[in-house]
């Protein structure tokens, strides 16, 4: 019977976030282990074997490989799941026992559990078209957005309004982070961007050249930013990255959104589940109206993300760090599913904790195949 020490080291190396994808081999005799507890081991299932064959003179011996008793392949759902007290603390000592899993209505069996800090891979997504208030607090902010991550995250810089536009590739390098945002905070990046302040069609004048193409826009709209299309390419950007970190969208934004965006909210929520992205948003003062009814918190609250609205500097500096930390800082549950339909590509999971009082925080559901 291996150690304890030897089946967390197997479980650290098996914690990545497949969310319902098959398992590789190797992985999966790792799963199996540590489902049963390691009771069976190759040497005892080599002494209970029958006596072998004696070898073929032309055929060579081949060394014994357990993998080869293997038959099936386990299926390993992931939920990040964050635990909130009531006054919007994280609470970190839930128990397993505590916690409960339900996947489309059927209560599962939790197979792992852990409470391990993961690093980041995150794309800190910044609203171009912001009132001018609200673009004064967010410039005099930037440089906090640096002190949120650690040195085991790697951050990319994105900017959006008509358009999506990238700043800065994916960099563990704080000092380069730090040099990017001094570049926005200093105006030597436009800040808002030209598309944002191009004529607007109703008023009469000429569409957005390379504008989405899309529904006509209606006279309702006042607005050409593109929320949806902008967390779609994020999420583009985060899901072929490392599986081992958790994978999310920090979203400044006062969540105002056009009706003219290429990819509608339902395809990009279906690329967050399917990539594994959690948005985690951060509202300037005009959300604060929209709240609920705000694709921040929509977007966030269907991907087991947060969402926190601020209304002044201070505010909005603490808010990075808070959005940091609550995402490193998930509680990982996983199990393998269990009387559900295994020929429906999408499956609901709802998480529940035995103990009164606490808000939790998960995902929707995941997609059994992973999205073209």
């Amino acid at each position: 019977m291996k150690d304890a020490r030897q089946i967390s080291s197997s479980f650290r190396r098996l914690r990545s976030p497949w969310n319902g994808r098959s398992v590789g081999l190797s992985r999966q005799l790792a799963v199996r282990a540590l489902l049963f507890g390691l009771a069976i081991l190759p040497g005892k299932a080599a002494q209970t074997s029958p006596s072998p064959i004696p070898q073929q003179p032309q055929v060579q011996e081949q060394p014994y490989d357990p993998r080869a008793k293997i038959r099936s392949t386990v299926e390993l759902v992931v939920a990040p799941v964050t635990v909130k007290d009531s006054k919007g603390n994280l609470v970190d000592d839930i128990r397993k026992d505590e916690f409960r899993i339900f996947e489309d209505g059927v209560e599962q069996q939790l197979s792992l559990f852990s409470a391990d800090a993961f690093p980041l891979s995150a794309v800190v997504l910044l609203d171009d078209d912001l009132k001018p208030k609200a673009a004064g607090e967010l410039q005099k902010s930037l440089l906090a957005i640096a002190g949120a991550f650690s040195e085991s995250d790697e951050v990319a810089l994105a900017r959006f309004a008509s358009f999506f536009t990238p700043v800065m590739e994916f960099t563990p390098d704080n000092d380069r982070l730090m040099a990017e945002l001094k570049r926005l905070f200093s105006g030597d990046e436009s800040f808002p961007d030209p598309e944002s302040t191009a004529p607007h069609p109703k008023a009469g004048d000429q569409p957005i050249p390379g504008a989405p193409t899309g529904p006509q826009q209606s006279v309702a709209d006042k607005t050409t930013k593109h929320v949806d299309d902008a967390i779609h390419a994020a999420a583009e950007a985060l899901r072929g990255r490392d599986r081992e970190r958790r994978k999310v969208i920090i979203l400044v934004s006062d969540g105002v959104d056009a009706r003219t965006n290429t990819y509608t909210y339902d395809q990009t929520l279906a690329l967050l589940l399917s990539s594994d992205v959690s948005v985690y948003a951060i509202g300037t003062e005009a959300a604060l109206l929209r709240r609920g009814a705000s694709p921040l918190s929509r977007y966030a609250r269907a991907t087991g993300g947060d969402t926190y609205f601020v209304n002044n500097v201070p505010a909005l500096s603490r808010a990075y760090a808070r959005v940091a930390e609550e995402a490193r800082h998930q509680y990982t549950l996983a199990y393998v599913p269990a009387g559900t339909d295994r020929t429906r590509n999408y499956h609901s999971i709802e998480v529940r904790v035995r103990r009164p009082g606490l808000e939790v925080l998960s995902r929707d559901g995941y997609y059994l195949v992973r999205l073209p």
